[in-house]
């Protein structure tokens, strides 16, 4: 059982280990930079233009977005110092460690709810860029703009034959191989994404979009938080940042400030780019998902769709990887009390999970196919992993560790202060996304 258990938990470092025969390399400055980049550029680059437009337009949005970066890089460099001082090299073995067995067991379920919406959000980019390649592929072929409908032509079964030939069996497998050959497409995705954009922006004839704010009075102050959920989504990489700061050469906290704000800053630089430009091309006809904005027979966005939608295809199976590694641990925990676990009870357990995870979310993505509903979602658990962890573990560290008395009275209360923060982020998002489901219901 214990060889068992070991087996499956030691699949959450993949992504972040060396290859095999080079176990005592570590990781310099750019490399872990690299990592922090490919860990927070992904999906959630499609809604910033849209989120703009939510909040009120560039100024407010740029707003939202410098404040929220003073708490993004906050938290990161709390959860480096928690794991110097824990010892510990992934995110709920530190706030375990840190915050005591019942706060970790609350980030053990946040953890795997949060994999489990961004499964959902990224199956939900997959399904449009499916809608507007097969209508690319279908006005190239016969010249019409509108295709007829017929059940094979739909995107939900498009989605259904993916789901079931590509991203099945990629998940089913113990470990996941993929990843190794893989991994840099979301970054390259993001920034032809965001380059893209930008040029599409100066290269257009019309630039007369509706930029005003569709919001006034107290209701355009309230507008601006709904970029924090974007904010969070798309800047999130806290829960890898853990693993990079234990597998790193230098590991000085100083190091690692510089390493959080240089990483954090470019990522600031692509999704404030991506999300002006985009903004101001379409205005308040943004799409939440800005490549549905642009036609079909753009080619420069069709390589962006394959390569956003190459790129989620073979990321999902790790997200599934890590959700799965984490509930299947519980299970063979809870086994052992009853039986003895076997290799066949393992794997039987894996297949079953695995075929769950991606039928639950590709129902969910099928019934809810917008991308900012999920967004909302996944912005208000990811305050979990941004604000208020962080924020407990600098409090409870603040008790045991020997530091002066008001740096200490300081630093409690900046974790207090980020506690609410997210506390609030995670209300605030978690109503929203409640509200709009209610209403389009």
């Amino acid at each position: 059982m214990e060889e068992l258990a070991r087996e499956s938990i030691r699949s959450i470092s993949l992504l972040y280990k060396p290859g095999r025969g080079s176990e005592t390399q570590r990781l310099g400055s750019f490399g872990a930079v690299f990592i922090m980049l490919k860990s927070a550029l992904g999906a959630g680059l499609l809604n910033f233009p849209w989120a703009f437009e939510k909040a009120g337009g560039v100024s407010r949005a740029i707003s939202v977005e410098m404040v929220s970066l003073i708490f993004l890089i906050s938290g990161l460099v709390i959860l480096g110092y928690s794991s110097s001082i824990s010892r510990q090299s992934t995110y709920h073995d530190v706030v375990r460690e840190v915050c005591g067995r019942r706060i970790g067991y609350l980030c053990e379920i946040c953890f795997v709810f949060n994999l489990f919406m961004i499964s959902v959000a990224f199956l939900v980019v997959v399904q449009d860029q499916l809608e507007k390649l097969c209508l690319s592929v279908y006005e190239m072929a016969t010249g019409a703009k509108v295709m007829p409908y017929h059940w094979y032509t739909d995107q939900s079964f498009s989605l259904f034959i993916v789901c079931l030939l590509i991203i099945l069996p990629l998940s089913i497998p113990k470990e996941i191989s993929i990843q190794k050959y893989t991994s840099v497409l979301g970054t390259l995705a993001a920034t032809y994404l965001s380059v893209a954009v930008i040029v599409k922006y100066y290269l257009r004839v019309d630039h007369s979009a509706d930029l005003r704010p569709q919001h006034a009075g107290f209701d355009s102050w309230a507008s601006m938080f709904s970029v924090v959920p974007t904010i969070c989504f798309g800047f999130q990489c806290h829960e890898a940042c853990v693993a990079i700061y234990s597998s790193m050469e230098n590991k000085k906290i100083s190091h690692w400030v510089f390493i959080s704000v240089t990483s954090m800053t470019f990522c600031l630089l692509i999704y404030t780019l991506t999300g002006v430009f985009g903004f101001l091309t379409f205005g308040r006809g943004v799409a939440s998902d800005i490549l549905m904005s642009y036609p079909g027979n753009d080619v420069v966005m069709i390589i962006a769709r394959l390569l956003f939608g190459f790129s989620i295809i073979t990321i999902y199976p790790i997200i599934l990887l890590l959700g799965r590694t984490v509930i299947l641990a519980l299970v063979l925990r809870y086994q052992e009390r009853r039986a003895m676990v076997t290799v066949e009870f393992e794997s039987r357990c894996r297949v079953l999970l695995t075929i769950l995870w991606i039928a639950v979310t590709l129902l969910i993505a099928v019934y809810v196919p917008d991308m900012s509903d999920i967004i909302s979602v996944i912005g208000g658990i990811s305050a979990f992993f941004i604000f208020i962890f962080p924020g407990l573990c600098l409090i409870f560290a603040m008790q045991t560790e020997p530091l002066d008395y008001r740096l200490k009275m300081f630093l409690t209360g900046w974790g207090v202060v980020t506690v609410i923060v997210g506390t609030f982020i995670f209300g605030q998002s978690t109503t929203i996304a409640v509200m709009e489901l209610i209403h389009k219901a």
